[in-house]
C-alpha cells in the first residue's frame, strides 16, 4: 500500500526530497518594496532566534542557519518525513541601494522579516512641472 502512495505522490518530489538532503535546504521567501523600505521575508518555522544570521556586503543579503533535527523515538514507527531539517544558506541580490547601517530583523510565528530603509537616491521622487 505504501508503495502505491508514493507512487501517486509528486513524481518529483522524492528527486527534490534527496537534493536537498545533500545541498541543505533553502526556505522560501518573499522579497518586496513600499515608499521607503526594501523588504524580504523567510519562511523559517521551527527554528530559535540564535540560530539565525544575517549578512549584508555589497548589495547582497545573506541569510544562513541550522534547524536542529528533532529527537526520535527509537520505538515509533515512521510513515512520512517531509520537513527538511539541517543547514541552510540564502543569498539575494538585492533590487535597489539600501541603508544597511539601518536595517532590522524581526522573527515571529517562523517568519523573518528582514527591512532594509531605500537610499534616497532609489525612493521614488516627484518632479513639480512647471508652467512657462
Amino acid at each position: 500500500r505504501e508503495e502505491i502512495h508514493r507512487l501517486f505522490d509528486s513524481p518529483f518530489g522524492e528527486l527534490t526530497r534527496h537534493m536537498e538532503l545533500f545541498n541543505g535546504w533553502t526556505p522560501a521567501l518573499d522579497v518586496y518594496e513600499d515608499k521607503d523600505n526594501l523588504i524580504v521575508k523567510a519562511e523559517l518555522p521551527g527554528m530559535k532566534r540564535e540560530e539565525i544570521d544575517i549578512s549584508f556586503h555589497d548589495g547582497t543579503l545573506t541569510i544562513t542557519g541550522e534547524r536542529k533535527y528533532e529527537e526520535k523515538n527509537e520505538d515509533a514507527e515512521t510513515y512520512r518525513a517531509e520537513r527538511f531539517f539541517g543547514k541552510f544558506h540564502r543569498t539575494l541580490a538585492l533590487p535597489k541601494p539600501v541603508q544597511s547601517d539601518k536595517a532590522t530583523a524581526t522573527y515571529k510565528d517562523g517568519i523573518l522579516t528582514v527591512t532594509l530603509p531605500k537610499t534616497e537616491e532609489a525612493k521614488p521622487k516627484q518632479i513639480q512641472v512647471n508652467v512657462s
